[in-house]
């Protein structure tokens, strides 16, 4: 049961917020007010939900009382009460603590683990998996680095993923991906391992992280790849060592002053990343436990291609549609991954 005095206070607090909009007396604050006073929007309506239905409950309950209406009553009363726990439900999922980074776009970062070129390969395929569920959802999808092997493969690509509630989306996707199938360069028919680490960053904001100048060392050099793309061209490429943490970023696109601008962007993401885990491991003594932990050491899912199927470890999630998934048909997955975090979150708030 929700404590009634708190929901006051949200319901008198978006009236507050109501109030200050309208009069617009706080124009310099327009939209952090509207932030707050859209963010709150679905729970008061939740509330007002919830408020209704036990309202209902004691109009009819008043109603047995009275011989006209006391058959009427007798037939709202079990639907009422059956609909009551999962109002209650969903104002608890309303109430949970929102992820402030939730509707941040991301930096998507995947490298081949163990396995070789088939890994290089593999890396591959779930860099054109996530390309295809963001022209899904109609978000931008924007490749920053990307270095290819001579199989074409991938050794590194960074990409940049904007868009509706993206981070939420895809914080569920980092750890190491495991891939079963027979490798196009194998002869034998044999089924062979490999693996490529994924890593789903919120990107950064000027607010969100700031970075001492006198922390950073900057270098240029030639850019160098597979593919022959920006190979020994220009002195271009930028790499850029954050001192206090040992970070290194490096982007080699053909610009010069676009290259800093994309490493400067992903150092920012990088070490806001780092904060929030932090932060994170402190708040929870059992953090790497949860589902959204983000521990880029996890396996969290195998692609078994032989049998056609998709197993999510953490969950225990198995489907039998490799081919939808690998074409970019996540949601049904990531709506699990976060209905088993919204279910963690609700037994945390319970204890």
């Amino acid at each position: 049961m929700v404590p009634e005095e708190r929901l006051e206070q949200i319901i008198q607090r978006f009236q507050y917020l109501e109030a200050l909009m309208s009069d617009g007396s706080s124009a310099g604050d327009i939209a952090k007010l509207a932030k707050e006073y859209s963010d709150l929007r679905p729970v008061v309506e939740q509330i007002e939900s919830y408020r209704r239905l036990l309202s209902d409950l004691d109009e009819a309950q008043e109603m047995l009382s009275d011989p006209d209406m006391k058959d009427l009553a007798e037939e709202e009363i079990p639907a009422l009460k059956a609909a009551i726990p999962d109002a209650e439900t969903a104002l608890q999922v309303a109430l949970l603590p929102k992820d402030a980074a939730d509707t941040k776009p991301a930096m998507l970062e995947i490298r081949p683990g163990t396995g070789g070129d088939e890994a290089a390969l593999f890396a591959g395929d779930l860099l054109r998996m996530y390309q295809r569920y963001a022209e899904t959802n109609g978000w931008k999808f924007d490749i920053l680095e990307e270095q290819l092997t001579e199989l074409g493969g991938i050794k590194e690509v960074v990409a940049h993923i904007k868009g509706e509630n993206v981070f939420a989306r895809m914080k569920f996707e980092s750890g190491v991906h495991r891939v079963q199938r027979v490798p196009t360069t194998e002869s034998g028919g044999r089924i062979h391992t490999s693996a490529a680490t994924v890593a789903v960053l919120p990107e950064a904001e000027d607010v969100d992280i700031e970075i001492n100048a006198n922390d950073l060392r900057i270098d240029t050099m030639r850019s160098s790849g597979a593919g022959g793309q920006h190979v020994n061209t220009t002195d271009s490429a930028v790499r850029i060592t954050h001192l206090p943490s040992g970070v290194v970023v490096t982007s080699s696109e053909k610009s010069q002053h676009r290259n800093r601008e994309i490493a400067m962007q992903v150092l920012k993401t990088r070490l806001y990343d780092m904060e929030r885990q932090r932060v994170d491991s402190e708040r929870s003594a059992d953090r790497a436990a949860q589902v959204g932990s983000g521990d880029r050491s996890e396996r969290i899912r195998t692609y078994n291609f032989p049998q056609g199927r998709m197993t999510d470890h953490r969950i225990n999630l198995t489907l039998y549609k490799l081919d939808q998934v690998m074409a970019g048909d996540l949601d049904e997955v990531i709506d699990a991954l976060s209905a088993d975090n919204q279910a963690r979150l609700l037994a945390e708030m319970g204890q």
